[in-house]
């Protein structure tokens, strides 16, 4: 499906996301990766066309599951981390999982791209985005850090096509919180569907972030909570599954009402944006003593009440949330957004985008932005000091 081109580009001034009347550069084929900070096991990949301005063509997008050898290694390697937290030499594990992930995401993007029938000849860059296995804010007077697990260099070796990896540590090396790098992607899309202040657009991950954009040159992105993180390790931690299928749990479940309005009293929730979250800042402790009906329905209803804080805090309240990444097939979180945050919610295939593929697609999308020396992260959107380039260029 394609999206009409233009020739305007994004360009910045002061920080904002501004139009320019000219184009350097035509479209090419790019393939995006992404794999959550939920560990479902599988591995997101995306086929666009773009000149990191405008997509001109939704190629197409693949789930591809990891042998399960590699989703265990992953798991074990978030634990590991965790407990290293930044201090000493990394974990072995490190060197073992990335080298083990980076040949799988290769396996994945020769067989979509062969699968469309295309070659890697075809391709101008992959987009590696890596998996995530520390996230750590930054605090007044010191820098986050960031650790996402992926060998660019071998992937280029093994596709024979430039891949641009790395996307988050310069941003957060200048003092910014180094996510969420989806703004500009999302400002993309909306500009696209011909979006205003008046819709955001929402994703629903292992945590949850928005992107609000005025219609004109401002953009806001911040993480907003935890979405279905703390959801599928409760669900895991009881013995049924990898997580609440169709929300049956949380929907037949009942809310604690005294419990979660002392949980949606978290000092982030109301803290001023530029913020970003780690997979685990929220847990499913917070569900502790509960049972799996119970625990759901509050766990979904806690999400569904940070979002609907953070809306609080845009320039504008919008009245329409788009909703994309996999918590949107929770009909119980959809509900409860509507009910609890006090928007209106709708599939991000209501505007002819695919809600699976977003993440994916961005990271195709920041690839070519990357090539172009063009900004991925921005004063509002992770609180660099200026429009930052970012992302390390193999090949």
């Amino acid at each position: 499906m394609g999206l009409e081109r233009g020739p305007e580009k994004w360009e910045t001034v002061s920080g904002k996301i501004m139009l320019n009347k000219e184009t350097t550069m035509e479209p090419i084929w790019a393939v995006g990766l992404m794999t959550g900070t939920v560990l479902d096991g599988n591995i997101d990949v995306a086929l666009i066309k773009t000149d990191g301005e405008r997509i001109e063509d939704f190629g197409t997008y693949r789930l591809m599951p990891y042998p399960p050898s590699i989703r265990s290694l992953l798991e074990e390697t978030l634990t590991e981390a965790r407990a290293w937290n930044f201090v000493g030499p990394e974990p072995a594990i490190f060197h073992t999982a990335e080298e083990a992930l980076t040949r799988a995401q290769s396996a994945a993007v020769k067989e979509l791209v062969e699968g469309y029938g295309m070659t890697m000849a075809d391709i101008g860059v992959v987009g590696f985005h890596g998996q995530t296995v520390l996230h750590r804010a930054p605090q007044v007077g010191r820098l986050g850090q960031t650790r996402q697990l992926g060998d660019g260099e071998l992937m280029h070796a093994l596709l024979g096509t430039k891949v641009a990896y790395d996307f988050r540590s310069a941003d957060m090396r200048a003092g910014g919180q180094g996510a969420p790098l989806a703004a500009v992607y999302h400002t993309a899309l909306m500009r696209g569907a011909g979006a205003n202040g008046e819709v955001a657009v929402l994703n629903l991950g292992g945590v949850a972030n928005i992107t609000w954009w005025d219609g004109a040159d401002n953009v806001v992105a911040f993480d907003t909570g935890p979405a279905n993180a703390p959801l599928n390790d409760f669900i895991k931690s009881k013995g049924l599954g990898e997580m609440d299928r169709d929300g049956a749990l949380g929907g037949a479940g009942k809310v604690d009402e005294a419990r979660l309005a002392k949980l949606l009293q978290h000092p982030y929730l109301t803290k001023p944006y530029p913020k970003s979250l780690d997979r685990f800042d929220f847990g499913a402790a917070m569900a502790d003593g509960l049972d799996a009906e119970d625990g759901a329905a509050l766990l979904t209803a806690f999400t569904a009440g940070a979002v609907g804080k953070a809306l609080d805090l845009l320039p504008s309240r919008p009245k329409k949330l788009v909703v994309s990444g996999g918590g949107r097939h929770n009909p119980t979180m959809m509900a409860m957004l509507t009910s609890r945050a006090g928007v209106e919610v709708v599939q991000a295939e209501s505007l002819g985008w695919s809600g699976d593929a977003v993440e994916a697609e961005c990271f195709a999308f920041l690839a070519v932005r990357v090539l172009r020396g063009l900004p991925i992260s921005f004063p509002s959107t992770t609180g660099a000091p200026r429009p930052m380039q970012g992302g390390k260029l193999a090949g």
